[in-house]
This record gives structure tokens, sequence and C-alpha cells, in this order.
């Protein structure tokens, strides 16, 4: 049994190049090493020579799964990549990313990020076409429904799927002679576009841009589908989305890079302003903020900031280490997490410290994080949380535990601090939450916390429904 670490999981990160020359792969494996954040469990790369698509998936890391040797057959001017993490099937070399996908007189590869909850119901309709389907993922179904649509053009095909599709979905999706990416009406999952020296490039996130030398263009809108070939860049087909936004809050909380831009605005200062927001809203009396590394040291600095406490480095990461996946044991829990962090007892001994969290799901990690600084001398523990409480899953394409495994949807706050053993906890408050990252609350989508999702979801959808 598998225990991973309490986090939420965002399902993947996808990477496109169309270049002019044959180095595509190269470029698409060089921005999957941006995206490594976003999935871990499996990894893969499809080139297109204009003839001809190629494609190697493996288990694992990039570079446990990518020699130089390997990227030797991916000839092409184009290329896809994906990085996963599941929310849809189980971690099988058969669910790996890009999928191919035939239709008549077509054949396509796809990498998905994101969680259909029309899955079912469209794999039993193609199945009744005659398809056949070999994996458990929800990306099997949506590329078979591209490849197989009833239309003649890539923009009517991709018109076609937009109207079947429910959920979340932003898509990279390789044909012979051109890239395609699309991005579901809500733009719930990330999507950017980029201008390469000669070419382009698209990704989950624009740190991957950077990662390659392009340079970032926009976001692709939600609803709107994009190809790039030989006659350049341009719009391929525009879902009417009525001004309606549902971007996934988690993004700007936890999952993005800090150095990438998401919705207009560097996601390292959004947590800044979230630590100040919450320096506002949780003030208390210490000697220094520290932040649980990495995603919750913007948002520490920030505390710090508002708050006039120095700011400091209390608990240090070992840079070399992943997920963890630990028996459900609470010794060799705390274990696992002290393989990623150790404390610094010569700078927090006999301090009061207010400690910055990104979120938390079950509890499990900040109990562990607490007992280590207080062996580390620490006086007083107040935890101070980026996100509101978390109350329900996620059923937009981030693996979460059920609603009972939840610790906010089962405790009140002071029961919470008590379990973890602090001294006081404050979370921020989804309207704090929302100024921080400077949109409307009604332009992303807060559903873990409100249960309340953008569009109709089965309450506890099961990730292996379409177990073959």
């Amino acid at each position: 049994m598998r225990i991973p670490d309490d986090r939420p999981h965002d399902e993947c990160g996808v990477v496109g190049v169309y270049s002019p020359d044959e180095q595509a792969a190269e470029e698409v494996f060089f921005g999957l090493y941006a995206l490594q954040h976003r999935g871990q469990e499996s990894v893969g790369i499809a080139t297109a020579d204009g003839e001809r698509i190629r494609i190697r998936t493996a288990m694992g890391l990039l570079v446990q799964g990518f020699q130089e040797s390997d990227l030797e057959p991916l000839t092409g001017h184009i290329a896809i990549g994906h990085t996963r993490y599941s929310t849809t099937g189980s971690s099988l070399i058969q669910n790996a990313q890009p999928m191919i996908a035939r239709g008549p007189g077509v054949k396509i590869a796809v990498g998905h990020n994101g969680n259909l909850v029309n899955a079912a119901e469209l794999r039993d309709e193609l199945t009744e076409w005659g398809i056949a389907f070999h994996t458990s993922s929800d990306t099997e179904v949506l590329a078979n429904l591209i490849a197989n649509a009833p239309a003649e053009s890539w923009g009517d095909r991709i018109a076609y799927a937009m109207n079947r599709l429910r959920g979340a979905y932003s898509l990279v999706v390789l044909v012979a002679g051109a890239l395609m990416a699309v991005r579901d009406p809500l733009g719930v999952r990330p999507l950017c576009v980029g201008k390469l020296d000669g070419g382009w490039a698209v990704a989950s996130e624009t740190c991957a841009l950077d990662h390659i030398g392009a340079e970032f263009v926009r976001e692709v809108d939600p609803g709107e589908a994009i190809i790039i070939d030989d006659r350049g860049f341009r719009t391929l087909h525009r879902r009417q989305t009525n001004g309606r936004r549902a971007s996934c809050i988690f993004e700007h909380i936890y999952f993005a890079r800090s150095d990438s831009i998401l919705d207009g605005n560097l996601v390292y200062a959004s947590r800044m302003s979230m630590g100040r927001e919450l320096a506002r809203e949780h003030p208390v009396d210490a000697d220094m903020v520290i932040g649980v590394p990495d995603s919750a040291t913007a948002a520490a600095v920030g505390y710090s900031h508002e708050s006039g406490i120095p700011y400091g480095e209390g608990l240090v990461k070992n840079r070399y280490v992943g997920r963890t996946f630990i028996l459900p044991d609470q010794r060799l829990r705390e274990l696992g997490v002290r393989t990623k962090l150790n404390p610094l007892p010569e700078l927090i001994g006999g301090k009061r410290l207010v400690v910055v969290e990104d979120s938390i799901v079950r509890g499990t990690t900040s109990i562990p994080v607490v007992n280590l600084l207080r062996r580390g001398g620490a006086k007083e523990v107040h935890l101070r949380i980026c996100a509101p409480p978390i109350m329900y899953p996620c059923q937009l394409g981030i693996d979460m535990p059920t609603r009972r495994e939840l610790i906010a949807s089962n405790k009140s706050v002071e029961e919470i601090r008590d379990a973890l053993g602090a001294d006081s906890l404050g979370y921020l408050s989804r309207e704090g939450l929302a100024k921080a990252v400077a949109i409307e609350r009604e332009r992303v989508c807060m559903a873990c916390f409100t249960g309340d999702h953008p569009i109709p979801v089965q309450l506890e959808m099961d990730k292996l429904a379409l177990e073959v």
C-alpha cells in the first residue's frame, strides 16, 4: 500500500514545439524538465516529420525514462511531450502519454492535462462505433473522439469534440504536418503560447517556454483551439464561453512554478500577496516567519513583509527527493517527512515561529512538520495556511483524497489545530485568496473549498472507473 505525501496532485504537464529544424524532440525534452513538478509517474514524447508520427513513453521521471540515445529516433520538426500524474486511470505504462488514436485516414497523438467528467459515457458511445479501448485513461477517449469525429477539417473535428467533452482539458495534439493546442471553455487548466526563433511552442506553464528560449506571447484563451503549421500560428476554432471563467485556484497556490505567469500575474507575486493577506487576517506575536519549502516560501516572505516579523529559513529541503510513497505507519510517515525536510535548530531554537504552508489536505504532513520544529527547539509553532480549508475533493484534474479523508471536512479549525499540535492555526479566507491573485471570485474555481464545481459532476468520481 502506498500513501502519497499530503498535497493535492495535478494531473499533468504538456509541451508542444513546431520548429524549423529537426530538433523538436530535444526542445520538448527540455521543456518537460521545467514541468516535471506537474507529473512524475510517466513521461512521453511524440514527433512528426510531415509524414510519420513516432512516439516513446516511459515510467518515472524524465531522466529515468529518456537518455540521449532515446531521442535520436524521434526525428521531425514537430513534437509534443507529456508528464503524468494520474487522476483517471492507473499508474501503468499503457496509460502513459502522449497517446495515439486512429480514425478513417487519420492518425494523431494527444497529450492531456485535466479530467473529463463524462469520459465513461463517451467511451460507451465510441465502443458502439466499433472503437476498441486499451487503457483506463480519459485521454484515450478524447483522442479517439477527435480522430473519429464525423467531420473533414481539423477545425470541424475539434469543434465537434469540444461540443461533446465536459470537464477540464488542456491538450496538445500532433498530426503529421501540424501542432494543435486546445483549452476547455472554462480555462480550468493553464495553457500558453510562445515564439521560438523561426517556430512556435505551447506549454502548460510559461516556465517551460523560458527553458527552451521561447518568448511568451499569450495564454490560449478558454474555449480556443489553435493550430501551428507551415502557414504559421492561428486560431482554428473558438467556442463561445459567455465570458465565464473557472481557472483552478490551486495553480496559483501550489501547482505552478513560482516563475510562471498565470492569468496575467507572476505566480511568485501572487503567493507573496497570499502571505500579506494571511498576516492581515491572522496576526500573531512571534520571532520568525518561515515557509515550508518550496511552494510556501514566497508567501512566507509576504507574511514577513506585512507583519514586520523577520523572515528566516527554519527548514531545509532535500532537493533530490520527489513524492514519497510510504507505509501507513506514523513513525515511517514522519521518517518520510524527515527525508524531505530537516530543521535548523541553531536558527529556530527558543523562537516563536510563524510557519506558512500552502495547504492542509489530510494533515499527515503537517503533523510531522510541527513535530520536527518542536524537536528543533521551537518555543511556539503558529501555522498559517495559504488555502482555505479543503472540504471537498476536486473532480476537474486534481488527485485528492475522498471527502472523509479530508481533515477539514470532519473537524473544526480548532480541532485541526489540536490534531496538528500547533499553538495556533489560521487559514486564508476565500475573499483574501481571490484578492491576492487579483481575480474575481466568479472567475476562479474554488470547488475544493465550497463543493460548487463550475459544471455538474458526481460527488465522488472514481479515478479507476475506466479500468479495462
